[in-house]
Order: C-alpha cells, then structure tokens, then sequence
C-alpha cells in the first residue's frame, strides 16, 4: 500500500511520461495483461489509456488491471491511469 507522499512522488514521475498501452474495444485480455506485467517489470511505472470503445469505464479498467499484475493504482485522470509495482529484483525507482 502506498502512501500519500509515495503517491504524490510517482504522480510526479508519471507527469511527463508517454502513454505506453491502451485497452480497447477489446478489454482485458490475457496479451494485455502479459504486456503490463513486462512493461512493469521492466519500468515500474507506466502510463496507460483507456479508449471509447472500451467496454468498461476507466476506474474498472485500471482496478482490474492492477489486481491481475499485482500492482498498484497511483491516478487515474481523464482517460489515462498510472500503474507501479516495485521490481525486488532491481527496483529504478526509490521510494521514501
């Protein structure tokens, strides 16, 4: 569980990133759920977006996400949420 202070570093990590993945019409699936769990083990922190067509809302979307990856939520804004989880392994990213 992340705290505030935790929260509000990667916020401001996750400022100027690049959105990395989307989830479409298509939803959750088993290839998006491979992608976030690499892209997490390699960054730590991503960025997503969640589009129109997508058939659940971006709140939904970003719970079941990190529930399935065994990450944490950081924000959700807009149409884009925040994913972290630490990599015990070779962590990038320090957090207080």
């Amino acid at each position: 569980m992340l705290t505030s202070k935790q929260r509000a570093k990667l916020r401001g990590l996750a400022n100027p990133m690049e959105t990395i993945l989307q989830v479409g019409k298509g939803g959750i699936n088993d290839a998006l759920i491979k992608q976030v769990n690499d892209a997490l083990t390699a960054r730590e922190l991503i960025k997503m977006r969640v589009l129109e067509t997508s058939p659940e809302s971006l709140r939904e979307i970003s719970e079941k996400l990190a529930e399935a990856t065994a990450s944490e939520v950081v924000q959700t804004i807009g149409t884009r949420f925040v994913l972290y989880r630490r990599n015990s392994k070779k962590p990038v990213i320090e957090l207080d």
